[in-house]
């Protein structure tokens, strides 16, 4: 066999590796073949193709496992037991930036399925690896690992913290200076799932600059890159009061306000969320969000929105009511009362109801000046008919019966109290009753309304304990009237009008 030929065995050799991992990165691209090639016995073959001497055959082959591992744990797991992964980590230090892309991509395919997978990438030595590749001079190898390092830190605060340790936040700061798109979203992202575990890796975050460059990036047109900027930020602010004031201090606002009305349904998201976790930490806090126009900004965005994406504004609402009376009348004059109502009926979801229902409450609570304006929008009997639904989740019955008993507790409007007295139970009708009881001593015309709206009769039909706080409050009202009144509208009283009648004896 002459030289030529011998070199064209070796040529043949060669096309077919690559026709062959060529084809299968293509199926794997798809998951209706997966099964099949798993079945195959693909990661046996793919594995010795990773230390191929043609670098494009290493880096498809990588790829093809990249895409395996991507679509569930199981291949991930095949994957981590195939050895395949400290092979990955060598190469990471030696190979072209397209290999490098290639296996920062496998190493994140098997990160983002669990904490245990996540923990098998950092065993094999890859975080060291990957935080060298954010030094690289190309961005794509900057990206591929960036999204690696956030795979594994999203888990648990032990993976954040590896990745913290090896040295990934000042160069993940640094990546968000650089001027590609691509980049700087996936290392905002990363800094978010690093921030989002505790205090501690929050501030360590914070302590590489990272907010000044984040809060530089709000207006950015790109929609993408705004909800991890706003993401990242939350995550920051949410841990302390400190951290809260240290976002603000970035001077945040009033512009955030405006992304409030952003086309992109995720950038509103994230950012009534970046307020929510502003406002819940302090009354100077919720102040300084109010000043900047933050809660009418956030009335129009519950009412612009559905489903979950109202909940971090419900919530918001909630948080800035609950701190003051001050605060709350600022949410109420901002008609975030009507807003909230009106979230309340309309949301078929319970654990939405039940947001809205606490942040009625928290408004409610503090004078018979808030109860009323929260018992004008007609809502304590959406409130009292979810507390009383079988079918109602816990949480929104726990939440419907402590915003009932929040706003009763200080709620003079006796015209919005009056229809719970023919409804409530027991354990909410005592604090009906007992409303009724303070005001109607001092209010003639209160009184007068009280008998023709049938209170006066449906109280005489309420059977209170004698001495219970019920029977005190009853006592009260009935105080009020003149005694024929109180009997004419007690039980039987007709039937002894009846009885009388019969035995009258005309006089003749």
């Amino acid at each position: 066999m002459s030289n030529r030929q011998i070199l064209q065995v070796f040529e043949q050799y060669q096309k077919s590796r690559t026709a062959f991992v060529q084809t299968v990165a293509e199926l794997a691209s798809r998951p209706q073949n997966i099964e099949t090639l798993q079945n195959a016995g693909v990661m046996s073959l793919l594995r010795p193709l990773l230390l191929d001497i043609v670098p494009t055959i290493q880096q498809t082959a990588a790829l093809a496992l990249g895409r395996l591992a991507n679509y569930n744990d199981d291949l991930a797991e095949a994957v981590v037991k195939g050895d395949i992964l400290p092979q990955l980590v060598y190469s990471l230090a030696e190979q072209n930036r397209f290999y490098k892309k290639a296996a920062a991509f496998v190493l994140r395919a098997v990160a983002k399925h669990s904490p245990q997978l996540a923990q098998s990438v950092v065993d094999c030595g890859a975080l060291d690896a990957l935080v060298i590749c954010l030094e690289e001079f190309d961005p794509g190898v900057k990206e591929a690992a960036a999204w690696a390092l956030g795979y594994v830190a999203r888990h648990n605060a032990e993976l954040a913290q590896a990745v913290v340790d090896a040295g990934a936040v000042p160069l993940l700061v640094l990546c968000i200076q650089e001027p590609e798109l691509a980049l700087k979203r996936i290392s905002a992202s990363a800094l978010s799932d690093i921030c989002k575990h505790s205090p501690e890796l929050a501030q360590t975050v914070v302590d590489a600059g990272a907010i000044a460059h984040l809060a530089q990036m709000i207006l950015n047109p790109d929609a993408k890159l705004k909800r991890q900027v706003f993401s990242a930020l939350s995550q920051i602010a949410k841990h302390s009061v400190d951290l809260a004031e240290m976002v603000v201090e970035a001077e945040i606002f009033p512009a955030v306000l405006t992304c409030l009305k952003d086309p992109d349904e995720y950038v509103r998201k994230n950012v009534a969320t970046l307020i929510r976790e502003i406002v819940k930490h302090t009354p100077e806090l919720a102040q300084l969000v109010v000043n900047a126009g933050g809660v009418a900004a956030v009335v129009d965005y519950v009412g612009d929105c559905k489903g979950n994406v109202r909940l971090p504004g419900v919530m918001m609402l909630g948080y800035v009511a609950a701190h003051s009376e001050n605060l709350a009348m600022a949410v109420i004059v901002s008609k975030g009362v009507v807003q909230l109502a009106v979230t309340f009926a309309e949301e078929p979801e319970d654990h939405i109801q039940a947001a809205a229902a606490w942040a009625l409450g928290q408004i409610g609570r503090h004078t018979p000046e808030h109860a009323k304006a929260v018992a004008a929008s007609n809502i304590l009997p959406k409130l009292l008919a979810s507390y009383l639904r079988a079918d109602a989740s816990e949480d929104l019955q726990t939440k419907a019966k402590k915003a009932l008993k929040n706003i009763l507790q200080k709620c003079v409007h006796l015209p919005a109290l009056e229809p719970l007295l023919h409804d409530a139970p027991p354990n909410i009708l005592k604090h009906v009753v007992g409303q009724f009881s303070k005001v109607l001593p001092h209010d003639s015309k209160a009184r007068r309304l009280f008998v023709t709206s049938g209170g006066l009769k449906k109280i005489q039909e309420i059977k209170a304990e004698p001495g219970s706080a019920l029977h005190e409050y009853i006592n009260t009202i009935n105080n009020c009237y003149p005694e024929e009144i109180v009997r004419y509208y007690s039980p039987g009283y007709s039937d002894q009008l009846l009885q009388r009648v019969e035995e009258f004896q005309p006089v003749q």
